[in-house]
């Protein structure tokens, strides 16, 4: 199905960039990546939900992919929950919102504290309020181990990559890594995305012991006040959210639904695309007609 690249202007005037598949007239499903994503990432799932006969609009986060970089380093969640914002209010309709981690995490501070009501539902992929530390050491620690060296090539950002992810089939340095790498001046290739962002993170997580515990409070306190359908879709090996995470969202927001897939770890869509698929498009039909508003 043909995809729309377009532009969408965020919070403060920043510009995102939008991959948008389906009918224009169609009930909106918003794709919010996770931290060093862009919205590649749900390709195929982009194509599953206008399918089904949704709207998709995939977009790249602040400071990610082809999206604008603030200019003053606003990475705090924050600023990309106020992002999600902007952007709903600008739809035809309220979106149903799906957020993998980052995105995730941003829905759960949109919805719970800047703009109640802004959202028709919330689907968190791998992503609670309490998370494992040693998962989210180990994702971060990922983004900022190259950060400022960079690679020497595709083929060596590929091979870092498989040692990331040993659980999946190796793969070669094609179009789709590419993509997620620029080539600077000295000839070495960096990431795709704003290297403050995950300096903020860090720095903060240094400087503060605490900074992590009262994440997870604040977050915890925004999803208690959830009222809209929400659905929380795990990896069954995910190493950062847990069962007992699961249990402790359960307590703040008894009416969610949760589905777990087995064998996926934290990179849910990219570890089992057609399950995931088929999980959100299910719950999105018992929550919301695909079909547009009636004029």
């Amino acid at each position: 199905m043909q995809s729309v690249t377009t532009k969408i202007e965020g919070s403060g005037g920043l510009s995102l960039a939008a991959e948008v598949v389906g009918d224009d007239s169609a009930m909106p499903v918003l794709l919010a990546h996770g931290g060093g994503q862009t919205r590649r990432a749900w390709k195929r799932v982009t194509g599953d939900l206008a399918t089904a006969g949704y709207r998709a609009i995939a977009i790249d986060m602040r400071g990610h992919g082809d999206s604008d970089w603030s200019p003053s380093g606003a990475y705090e969640m924050r600023d990309f929950a106020s992002d999600l914002v902007a952007i709903a209010s600008k739809l035809d309709r309220k979106p149903a919102l799906v957020g993998a981690s980052l995105g995730g995490l941003s829905g759960i501070i949109a919805e719970g504290y800047l703009a109640p009501e802004s959202f028709a539902s919330l689907t968190l992929v791998d992503i609670a309020p309490r998370m494992e530390a040693g998962g989210v050491m180990r994702v971060v620690g990922f983004m900022e181990e190259h950060v400022d060296r960079g690679f020497s090539s595709p083929e060596e950002a590929a091979e870092i990559i498989a040692r990331y992810m040993p659980h999946r089939q190796k793969r070669g340095a094609g179009e789709g890594l590419r993509r997620y790498l620029r080539q600077k001046g000295d000839g070495r290739y960096y990431w795709h995305w704003d290297p403050a962002f995950i300096r903020n993170i860090m720095t903060a997580k240094r400087s503060d012991p605490t900074h992590q515990e009262r994440q997870f409070d604040m977050l915890s306190d925004a999803a208690s006040r959830l009222s809209l359908p929400l659905h929380l879709i795990r990896g069954g090996s995910s190493d950062l959210v847990s069962e007992d995470a699961v249990t402790h969202l359960r307590g703040l927001v008894p009416h969610m639904e949760y589905t777990d897939i087995a064998d996926a770890t934290h990179m849910v869509v990219g570890d089992a695309n057609d399950a995931f698929s088929i999980a959100i498009v299910n719950f999105l039909m018992r929550q919301h007609s695909p079909e547009g508003p009636v004029s």
